[in-house]
């Protein structure tokens, strides 16, 4: 199995947002070379610093969640709200559906997993680690990103340290092993659909 890769925020990609209201940062994409409209699936952080519209993606499944900053309210093309601090659940919705987003107070950073719908699935578990847990093995590929803290993934000389504001990427699937530290992790798990 190839080993993961570690990716730092240096090897990150700036970028501006699709609708040129802001800046993304993309900490990894599929295929590798993909721009931001014919991507299969990417990871990225972006600021939001005024209230606005979400840009538009389309064919793709988005999951949301805040990573700091005192939160904000997406107002969805139903009409319903959803409030997102940094302690809620990763919140998927459609990104070709027309969201906006106003904020509670200043500025907020959030964290992007963006899927091509018919082609792959994701999930997205925040994780506040204070010790050691299990991470079951997976037969896809997996993103763990270290937003804040540290830890080591893995026992003895093979162990991988991660710190803050790094990811390991496993391009293919991830063994069984366990993570140890403390701090706030996500584990993003990429599924490829039945009907690819």
């Amino acid at each position: 199995m190839p080993s993961p890769v570690l990716l730092k925020p240096s090897d990150y990609r700036r970028m501006p947002w699709k609708n040129g209201l802001g800046e993304t940062i993309e900490i990894a994409v599929f295929p590798p070379d993909a721009g931001i409209g014919d991507f299969d699936w990417r990871i990225s952080m972006a600021t939001v610093a005024t209230d606005g519209p979400f840009s538009l993606f389309p064919e793709i499944e988005r999951t949301l969640s805040v990573l700091s900053g005192d939160g904000l309210t997406l107002h969805r093309a139903d009409g319903t709200k959803q409030e997102l601090v940094v302690d809620s659940t990763p919140y998927a919705f459609p990104a070709d559906e027309q969201v906006s987003a106003t904020l509670v107070d200043s500025a907020i950073t959030d964290l992007n997993v963006m899927t091509r719908r018919g082609r792959f699935d994701h999930g997205v578990e925040r994780l506040h680690l204070d010790g050691s847990v299990a991470m079951p093995a997976r037969e896809n590929p997996v993103i763990v990103f270290c937003l804040t803290g540290q830890a080591s993934l893995g026992e003895g000389a093979g162990s991988i340290a991660l710190g803050t504001g790094e990811s390991l990427l496993f391009g293919d699937a991830m063994p069984s092993s366990i993570l140890t530290g403390h701090g706030i992790f996500f584990i993003i798990e990429i599924i490829a659909s039945r009907s690819a």
